[in-house]
C-alpha cells in the first residue's frame, strides 16, 4: 500500500497550484484534472449510494478524505484516503499533473494513490462505494476497493494476491472516534487459506471454522444470515480471497472489524444499523482468553476456571478476572511408562461436554487402547480425545478448551493427562481402569453375537407398519390416526452389535445429521443406521421432529422409519436400506459408471412427484419438508425414490405461508420468499421440485458459470428456454434419446415450479397432473427466481413450434463418460 507524503518547494507548488481550478458544481460523481474538492465540497455517486468528500470525527479537530453512507444519517463512513496523515480545514484534494489523486494541505502533499499515467485520467466514485481512477481508455488504473480499511462492502474481496504479495485485509479504527489505525486486523489465513482470522497486534485473537466448499459458507456459521449475504470463495494459483454480495438490491449491509475486534454484520432497517452478527460472540470465543491450561464457561457469564490438576500461574491477576497467564500443573508428570516411588503411573482424567481445544494432532491408531498410550508415552502430550474411532492428541499447553452446561448436547468427551496424585477419585481413566473396561467390554461383545440385543437383531421387517391401501384417503385417514403413532425403540448394545459397533466397513455415508451405517439382523435383512453425531448442527429437536413425523407417514415414496434408539447421549434412528443409496451419486458421482437412462428419470420424477403430494395433501398430517434435494431422495432396488431426512420438516394447517426467523434448508433449493424473508408454504416445496427436475433433466449442479450470463441452473435453462433451445440443457447421455417432446414438456414444467412468486407456481396435484397427462396444456412460465442472466427475447416462444419425437423406454446404460 502506498500512501506518503513529500514535501514540495513553493515555487512548484505555485506552479501546480496555477493548472488547479475552482470545483464545479456541475460535476457529480467524477473529479477531473483540473478539479478539486475542498473541506465543504463532495462529490456522489450516480445512484446517489455514497458520497465523497473530508469529514471530521466526533470531538476530532482532524479532517480525513472519505466515503460514506449518502442517505444514512450520522455519516456511516465505510473508506478513508488519509487515516494515517490528518490535515486541518485548509486541505484540499484533486489530480496532480502526473495524475495521482492527492491531497493538498499547506505545502505538503500526500499521495493517495501512486500510479504511472500520462496525467490524463478521471476519479469516480460508484453505487457500491468505490472510488475508481481511470484513464481516456476508461481502463482502471487503481481503486479504493484495493486499499481497504475497516469496512468490509459487498464485492471486496478479503484475501492476497499470490503475484504480487499483495494482500486485502482490514484495520480497525483505534477508536469510535479516532480513524487511525487500531490493534485488530482481519484478514484470509496465509496458512490454511479457508478460514478467516483476526489478529491484535500480531497474536492470533479469533478465528473462523473452516471454509465448506460444498455449501458455501464456512463451518456452522453462527447466526450468518445467508439469506441475505451471498458468499463465494476463490482459490487459484494466482489469487486467493472472500467474497460476497447481496441477494437483494434494495439492501443496505456492510460488516465491519470495529475498534474492540468484534467482526460484526449490519444492515440499515431504515431507520438504524441492525447487528445481525458479531464475532467473537463472547469472551470465551477469544484464543486464550483464559491462557493456557484452563477452561472457559460462558453461561452465566464468561468465566476461566484452571483445569483439575493446575493452578494459576499469576494466582494476584487471577483473582481481578485477568486470565492470560493461564495456568501451570501443580504436580510434575512422569514421562511416558515411567512410575514414581509408589509406583503409580500417570493417568488421564475424563472431562465430559467440553468444545475441544485448539491445534489437534490427528493419530492413525485403530482402538481407545492404542489412542491413550500414544499421547501417554508422548511426554509432550497434554490430552487425547476419540470420537467415531478417531484419535487427535494435543501437544504442549492447551488453548481455548470451554466447558459447556450440563443440558448442552453438542459437547464431546476429552482425556487430560495427569499425573497420579492429582487423579484422585474423579472421572479417571488410567491403564489398569481402561484395561478393565476393555476386557469388560469384549467379554460383551461375545455376548451380544450370541445373545445381547434380540430387539432390533431378532426384529422382523414383515410386522413393520405398510402403507394403507387407501393412502390417499385425505381428512378420512387424518382423522382414523389421531392418537399418537409408537415406534419401537432399540437398546444401543442392539444396535452397536447390528453395525458390527459401528465400524468403519459399516459406514454408508455421512450427513448433517451424522453418519449413517448398514446394520444386519439375524435374518439376513440389512437396516441403516443413522447416528447423531456430537458434532452435526443438528440436534436432539431434529431427530426428535423427524421421528414423529416420519412414524406417521406411510408412502411408497417415503423411506420407512423402523425404530429409534435413545439412550445416554446415543440418539439414532432406524430405517429400511435403499441398496441404491441417494439420487446424487447416479446424477453427480465421481465414481459411478452408471448414468440414468430417460424412463429411469421420468420414474423418478414422477415418484417424488407422488411423495410430495402425499405429504402436502394426504398424508395424516400435512408436511411441508423444506429439505427437498438430490441427496435426500433414496432409491430402492429397482430405483424407486424415496423422499427422506424429514428433520427440517414442519407440519402445517390451511393454506396460509407461514414464517419463522430460523432459516433451514439447503441454498440453490430454497425459494426466494424462504431463503430472503423466512416465509414457506407448500409452495416453498415446489420450487425444490422445480430445481430437483432440472438437475434430474440436465445432470448439472445449481451453482456453475454455465455460460457468460448465467450464473446457475436457473439463469441457464431460462435462457436456453427464452432463446429456443431447451433441449440443450439436457444431460449429454440423453443427446441421443427420441424425446425432445417429453423433455421439452418436463422443462416447462420446471420452470413453472421455479417461478419468482410463489402464487405463480403450480401446487403439487396440478404438477401431478401436468407430469401424468401429456394432453394438458401447460402454460408459459415467468422468469424464475435467483436466475440473474439477461433476456435474450422479447417474446417466450410457443413450445409447439419444437419438434416432437418420441422416447426411449431404455431403464438403465452404461457409459465411460466423465462424471459430472
Amino acid at each position: 500500500m502506498i500512501p506518503k507524503t513529500q514535501f514540495v518547494y513553493p515555487v512548484l507548488l505555485l506552479m501546480f497550484s496555477s493548472h488547479i481550478l475552482k470545483y464545479s458544481n456541475a460535476v457529480v460523481d467524477t473529479i477531473s484534472p483540473g478539479q478539486q474538492l475542498n473541506i465543504s465540497q463532495t462529490i456522489v455517486s450516480a445512484g446517489k449510494m455514497f458520497e465523497l468528500g473530508f469529514f471530521s470525527p466526533t470531538n476530532s479537530t482532524n479532517y480525513y478524505m472519505g466515503i460514506w453512507y449518502k442517505n444514512i444519517p450520522g455519516k456511516t463512513v465505510v473508506w478513508i484516503a488519509n487515516r494515517d496523515y490528518p490535515v486541518t480545514g485548509s486541505a484540499v484534494l484533486s489530480i496532480s499533473v502526473d495524475g495521482n489523486l492527492v491531497i493538498r494541505h499547506g505545502r505538503i502533499v500526500y499521495m493517495v494513490t501512486d500510479i504511472v499515467t500520462n496525467g490524463n485520467v478521471t476519479a469516480t466514485l460508484l453505487d457500491s462505494g468505490n472510488l475508481v481512477v481511470r484513464d481516456e481508455k476508461s481502463n482502471t488504473l487503481w481503486q479504493s476497493f484495493d486499499f481497504p480499511c475497516n469496512t468490509f462492502l459487498p464485492g471486496m474481496r478479503l484475501g492476497y494476491d499470490n503475484r504480487n504479495g499483495k494482500s486485502w485485509s482490514y484495520i480497525s479504527w483505534k477508536s469510535d472516534d479516532d480513524p487511525s489505525p487500531g490493534n485488530y486486523t482481519l484478514k484470509l489465513d496465509s496458512e490454511q487459506g479457508n478460514r478467516i482470522l483476526i489478529l491484535n497486534g500480531d497474536d492470533e485473537y479469533w478465528r473462523s471454522k473452516l471454509w465448506e466448499e460444498d455449501s458455501n459458507v464456512f463451518e456452522s456459521p453462527p447466526e450468518v444470515r445467508l439469506n441475505m449475504f451471498n458468499f463465494s470463495f476463490v482459490s487459484n494459483l494466482s489469487m486467493t480471497y472472500l467474497t460476497y454480495n447481496l441477494y437483494r438490491e434494495d439492501l443496505i449491509s456492510r460488516l465491519m472489524i470495529d475498534s474492540n475486534g468484534r467482526l460484526r454484520q449490519f444492515s440499515w432497517s431504515g431507520n438504524e444499523w441492525d447487528v445481525l452478527n458479531s464475532q467473537p460472540r463472547n469472551a470465551c470465543d477469544v484464543l486464550a482468553y483464559c491462557g493456557g491450561n484452563s477452561s472457559c464457561t460462558e453461561v452465566p457469564s464468561p468465566n476461566c476456571s484452571c483445569l483439575p490438576g493446575f493452578k494459576p500461574n499469576s494466582p494476584e491477576l487471577w483473582n481481578k478476572a485477568d486470565y492470560k497467564f493461564g495456568c501451570s500443573m501443580i504436580s510434575g508428570l512422569q514421562c511416558g511408562n515411567d512410575t514414581n516411588i509408589k509406583g503409580a503411573e500417570d493417568g488421564f482424567r475424563m472431562l465430559s461436554k467440553v468444545v475441544l481445544p485448539k491445534n489437534p494432532l490427528p493419530l492413525q491408531v485403530q482402538t481407545l487402547s492404542d489412542c491413550r498410550s500414544s499421547c501417554l508415552n508422548d511426554c509432550s502430550c497434554a490430552g487425547f480425545s476419540y470420537i467415531s474411532q478417531s484419535c487427535s492428541i494435543w501437544i504442549g499447553e492447551l488453548r481455548n478448551l470451554q466447558q459447556l452446561s450440563a443440558d448442552d448436547i453438542s459437547g464431546t468427551d476429552f482425556f487430560l493427562k495427569l499425573p497420579a496424585a492429582e487423579l484422585g477419585t474423579g472421572m479417571t481413566i488410567s491403564a489398569s481402569i481402561l484395561a478393565s473396561a476393555l476386557f469388560i467390554w469384549k467379554v460383551k461383545m461375545k455376548m451380544h453375537k450370541r445373545t445381547a440385543g434380540e430387539d432390533l437383531l431378532s426384529f422382523d421387517l414383515s410386522i413393520s407398519p405398510e402403507p394403507t391401501k387407501n393412502e390417499q384417503s385425505g381428512v378420512k385417514q387424518r382423522q382414523k390416526h389421531k392418537k399418537e403413532v409408537e415406534i419401537p425403540i432399540f437398546s444401543f448394545s442392539s444396535v452397536s452389535a447390528a453395525t458390527n459397533n459401528f465400524s468403519l466397513s459399516n459406514k454408508l455415508g455421512e450427513g448433517g445429521f451424522g453418519p449413517v451405517y448398514k446394520g444386519k439382523l439375524l435374518k439376513g435383512n440389512e437396516v441403516a443406521v443413522k447416528r447423531l453425531s456430537r458434532k452435526s448442527g443438528q440436534g436432539w429437536n431434529e431427530l426428535k421432529n423427524e421421528a414423529v413425523l416420519i412414524a406417521k407417514l406411510q408412502h411408497k415414496n417415503l423411506v420407512k422409519l423402523l425404530g429409534c434408539c435413545i439412550e445416554g447421549d446415543e440418539k439414532i434412528l432406524v430405517y429400511e436400506y435403499l441398496p441404491n443409496k441417494s439420487l446424487d451419486l447416479f446424477l453427480f458421482g465421481t465414481n459411478n459408471i452408471f448414468t440414468l437412462a430417460w424412463g429411469t428419470r421420468i420414474r423418478i420424477v414422477d415418484g417424488i412427484a407422488q411423495g410430495l403430494l402425499y405429504l402436502h395433501q394426504f398424508s395424516r398430517l400435512q408436511i411441508i419438508h423444506r429439505d427437498l434435494k438430490a441427496s435426500n431422495i433414496l432409491l430402492d432396488e429397482d430405483m424407486n425414490p424415496k423422499i427422506s431426512d424429514f428433520g427440517m420438516a414442519r407440519s402445517f394447517g390451511g393454506t396460509e405461508p407461514q414464517a419463522t426467523d430460523k432459516i433451514v434448508g439447503t441454498y440453490g433449493y430454497m425459494a426466494p420468499e424462504y431463503a430472503l424473508e423466512g416465509v414457506f408454504s407448500v409452495k416453498s416445496d415446489v420450487f425444490s421440485f422445480g430445481v430437483l427436475l432440472l438437475k434430474i433433466l440436465s445432470g448439472m449442479k445449481n451453482t456453475g458459470f454455465y455460460q457468460s450470463s448465467s450464473l446457475n441452473l436457473l439463469g441457464y435453462a431460462w435462457d436456453l428456454w427464452i432463446s429456443s433451445r431447451p433441449l440443450e440443457l439436457m444431460d449429454i447421455v440423453m443427446k441421443d434419446s427420441s424425446c425432445a417432446n417429453a423433455a421439452i414438456r418436463y422443462i416447462n414444467i420446471a420452470l413453472l415450479c421455479v417461478q419468482e412468486h410463489a402464487a405463480d407456481r403450480p401446487t403439487m396435484s396440478e404438477v401431478v397432473l401436468m407430469l401424468s397427462n401429456e394432453l394438458t396444456s401447460l402454460p408459459s412460465p415467468k422468469k424464475p427466481a435467483f436466475s440473474n442472466v439477461r433476456s435474450m427475447v422479447d417474446s417466450i416462444p410457443n413450445p409447439s413450434h419444437w419438434k416432437p419425437e418420441t422416447c426411449s423406454e431404455n431403464e438403465l446404460t452404461i457409459s465411460d463418460m466423465d462424471a459430472r
